[in-house]
């Protein structure tokens, strides 16, 4: 049985998978700390964390694996565009290219971006876009990106066609979710709030060639609660703005590249109301709550992808 050891070290999240021959997938992860009433965390703190962590994980991954590891996969920058780059991949990437040496097997390197946008087809049982055309939205704390994805040299080719000039989706809900004193990240226990809320919000909204503007947002949020506006009417006005904002950017995409199919993935994707809006308007594929979160799942599935290919 051939074994695909996944490795991501993403901002938040320190994960690593394995995915077998028959393409099940056994993942373990752990969240960085961050500090009560932070919004975030700083590199030099995640570079510690995951190197930290690291041990840990793969020794819970492994301990039960007798068969040897076919090849490994890990995640060395934040997208495939050129300058992208963050400190907190490089413990991924050292650990994958140790672990690679010793055992003698092959590496293969991605983008933490394409990780994302696999695991949702994974998960959506929808692997065969990897064959296709298809528009993938990558939504979290670090990006609120529309790309085209297309299939090249057994892997994802990305190509960007919207994105947030501003704030992001995820810096919107962890930094309102803080002012309201939710523990970061905040995406959780802001929509257990705004399920309680029966308020129905009809937002317009406006994008600048193609692109969306979230800044006003936050501040929209800020002066609902100043005014005394209630945590749980908040939290649904914040998350139903992001749904209608990524739904019009979808609109202007399909107005240029035509219906393609749509996928979903990152942290943002996973909540409940702002899934429920789209799919009422657009026939799209998430992944679940699991693969939608940072996770080496979609690593390892690329890893293994290559590898056969």
């Amino acid at each position: 049985m051939s074994l695909f050891l996944g490795i991501d070290t993403s901002n938040y999240t320190t994960s690593v998978a394995l995915i077998d021959g028959d393409n099940k997938v056994v993942q373990k992860k752990r969240l960085l700390p961050v500090k009560d009433g932070e919004r975030g965390i700083r590199q030099s703190d995640a570079v510690f964390h995951h190197t930290k962590a690291y041990p840990e994980l793969l020794e819970e991954l492994l301990k039960d694996v007798l068969e040897p590891i076919t090849a490994i996969g890990v995640s060395v920058t934040p997208t495939t565009e050129k300058g992208s780059y963050m400190p907190c991949f490089l413990v991924g990437e050292s650990v994958a290219t140790s672990l690679s040496s010793a055992l003698k097997v092959p590496l293969f390197k991605f983008s933490h971006q394409q990780g994302h946008i696999a695991a949702a087809l994974y998960s959506a049982n929808k692997t065969e876009f990897f064959n296709s055309k298809f528009i993938a939205f990558h939504v979290s704390g670090g990006t609120t990106d529309a790309v085209l994805c297309e299939a090249e040299n057994n892997t994802l080719k990305i190509t960007p066609v919207a994105s947030s000039n501003d704030l992001k989706a995820g810096q919107a809900v962890d930094r309102i979710g803080v002012k309201m004193g939710l523990l970061f990240p905040c995406g959780k226990e802001l929509e257990k709030l705004a399920l309680k809320s029966e308020k129905i919000y009809k937002n317009k909204i406006k994008l600048y060639d193609g692109d969306c503007s979230l800044s006003g947002l936050e501040n929209k949020c800020l002066k609902m609660l100043g005014n005394g506006e209630s945590k749980e009417d908040t939290a649904k006005f914040l998350l139903t703005y992001i749904a209608d904002t990524l739904s019009e950017m979808v609109k202007n995409i399909f107005s240029e590249y035509g219906e393609l199919p749509l996928v979903f993935a990152g942290g943002v994707m996973s909540n409940s109301i702002i899934r429920e809006i789209i799919t009422s308007r657009y026939k799209s594929y998430f992944a679940e709550p699991e693969f939608s979160c940072d996770n080496a799942a979609g690593i390892a599935v690329l890893t293994k992808l290559n590898f056969e290919k």
